[in-house]
C-alpha cells in the first residue's frame, strides 16, 4: 500500500487499535494532533491521531480538537518515515512546522512511543512512491 493513502490510514488505525502499548499508554494521554502533508502526489493529505478518555483514533481528516499541527512536505515525509530523515534534523532545517501546544505534545510522549511499533509494523507494508 503506498504511504499516506486512505488504505495506509486504515492498516495504521487497525494495527493501532489492537495493540496492547498503545491502549495503556491512550489511558493516560489526551491529545489531537494533525499532521499536514504539502506537495503530495496527489495534493494535500491531512490526517490525525486523536487520543481522548482511552480510546484512540487514526484516520483521514483533522483533529477535533486539534492541539498540535504538524505541516511538511511529501519528501520530508516519506524520508522521516523511511529513516533518511531524523526527525529532529528536520525541525531544526525547519523542514517541519509545529503549531499548538507544544507541552501538550511533551507531556502525552507515551503514546507517541506507543505508536512507534504499530509504525513500523506497517512501514513493512508500505511502498514510498
Amino acid at each position: 500500500m503506498r504511504y499516506l493513502s486512505l488504505d495506509w490510514i486504515d492498516a495504521v488505525a487497525d494495527e493501532a487499535a489492537t495493540n496492547a502499548q498503545v491502549a495503556a499508554a491512550a489511558a493516560e494521554c489526551c491529545i489531537g494532533v494533525t499532521q499536514v502533508i504539502t506537495e503530495a502526489p496527489d495534493g494535500v493529505i491531512i490526517y490525525s491521531l486523536q487520543v481522548l478518555n482511552g480510546q484512540v483514533l487514526f484516520t483521514a481528516g483533522a483533529a477535533f480538537p486539534e492541539d498540535v499541527r504538524f505541516e511538511q512536505t511529501w519528501d520530508t515525509a516519506v524520508a522521516v518515515a523511511t529513516g533518511a530523515l531524523n526527525a529532529q534534523e528536520a525541525f531544526i532545517q525547519g523542514r517541519i512546522l509545529l503549531t499548538g501546544d507544544q507541552q501538550k505534545l511533551i507531556d502525552n510522549q507515551a503514546v507517541f512511543g506507543a505508536m512507534s511499533a504499530v509504525f513500523d509494523s506497517v512501514r513493512a507494508r508500505t511502498t514510498y512512491e
